[in-house]
């Protein structure tokens, strides 16, 4: 077989607020591989199927000596992310062909690893979308069942307010919350997304942008169980309204993460000790061992049988991710972003 296209995305340069597709980022498809003939060196050759579009990129994309628990991207290297592909060839033991598998990994159509620690073999059973591995039964799907599972410390009738809730975490934790018998009140930054976030079970849903989550709380709350994935104004809101003894659960600050936005001093943190806050910051990554085989046996079973629902917003090719990353940054997408890179 002749040498095909390698396609792949890279980071060029440090932005300054939003990435500029084009600058920041940028399609390369100058490189071809030989997929029969090409080393592997006791590696696995890769073919990317699915590649998904997180907010962490953006905070990957700093000064390398900038040090927090995700290593810095390289200029002139493929942006990574998490994946789901399917093995082509394999001078590995534990990989033969035809397996799927799911991990972080490069922006490329193919690749070779020869550090496989962290793939993980997906049978998937349920014969869902390949696409699902990197959204409610990925990365997403964990936080949102790993922190619930071990901070929520749910009780039946307890108040949640869940932010970003119609996206793949946040929706999975509404869904979760809904099991533990919680009434949920939960923000989305559309109409669009608040009835989908009604659909999947929400008491109270609104939309932040034209609604007054101040107000909302007060008359639905207070809140015990605050699931935080924006930080900033709505932290402070949550703060607030929360009941004594509450737990808040930080995920992440999307309003924070860029320089595009001026940062939130929170001005009213004398509430954690005034109503005896718990307050715990997480890496999905740090409950892995304790959680992952229970989540894979749980979480692909439940989405199969229309259990847990989640919704898609998919792209075709990895020339999209530049401008598919600036959407989730800020709150384009419908549902979870995914890029389809190619057929099964």
């Amino acid at each position: 077989m002749a040498p095909i296209r390698n396609g792949r995305h890279l980071y060029l340069e440090l932005p300054i607020g939003l990435p500029v597709p084009g600058k920041t980022t940028a399609y390369d498809n100058s490189r071809t591989i030989d997929l029969e003939n090409v080393t592997l060196d006791g590696g696995i050759l890769i073919k990317t199927l699915v590649f998904s579009i997180d907010p962490f990129i953006r905070g990957r994309m700093r000064a390398p000596n900038v040090n927090t628990h995700i290593p810095a991207l390289q200029f002139g290297e493929p942006l990574s992310s998490y994946g789901v592909g399917k093995v082509l060839r394999s001078e590995n033991s534990i990989f033969k062909p035809g397996d799927h598998v799911y991990g972080m990994i490069p922006c490329e159509e193919y690749i070779i690893a020869r550090d496989t620690v962290r793939l993980t073999m997906i049978e998937n059973k349920e014969s869902l979308p390949w696409s699902v591995y990197v959204g409610v039964c990925g990365m997403p799907g964990q936080t949102a069942y790993y922190g619930w599972k071990e901070f929520s410390a749910a009780k039946e009738g307890e108040v949640a307010y869940v932010t970003a809730a119609a996206g793949p975490v946040g929706s999975t934790v509404v869904q979760l919350a809904k099991s533990d018998s919680c009434k949920v009140i939960a923000s989305a930054g559309s109409d669009e997304k608040v009835a989908f976030v009604r659909s999947i079970g929400a008491d109270v849903a609104f939309n932040y942008k034209t609604g007054d989550t101040n107000k909302t709380l007060e008359e639905e709350g207070p809140v015990n169980i605050y699931w935080d994935s924006v930080g900033g104004e709505t932290l402070e809101t949550a703060l607030a309204n929360s009941a004594v003894f509450g737990r808040f659960i930080e995920c992440g600050m999307i309003s924070q993460v860029s320089s595009v936005n001026t940062l939130y001093p929170i001005k009213n943190l004398w509430q954690v000790i005034a109503k005896q806050l718990k307050i715990t910051g997480f890496i999905c990554s740090s409950l892995h061992t304790k959680y992952s085989a229970e989540f894979y046996r749980e979480i692909p079973r439940r989405v199969a049988e229309g259990e847990i629902k989640y919704l898609e917003d998919r792209e075709y090719g990895l020339d999209k991710v530049g401008q598919a990353l600036v959407d989730v940054l800020t709150g384009k997408n419908n549902g979870k972003k995914v890029i389809i890179v190619a057929d099964d």
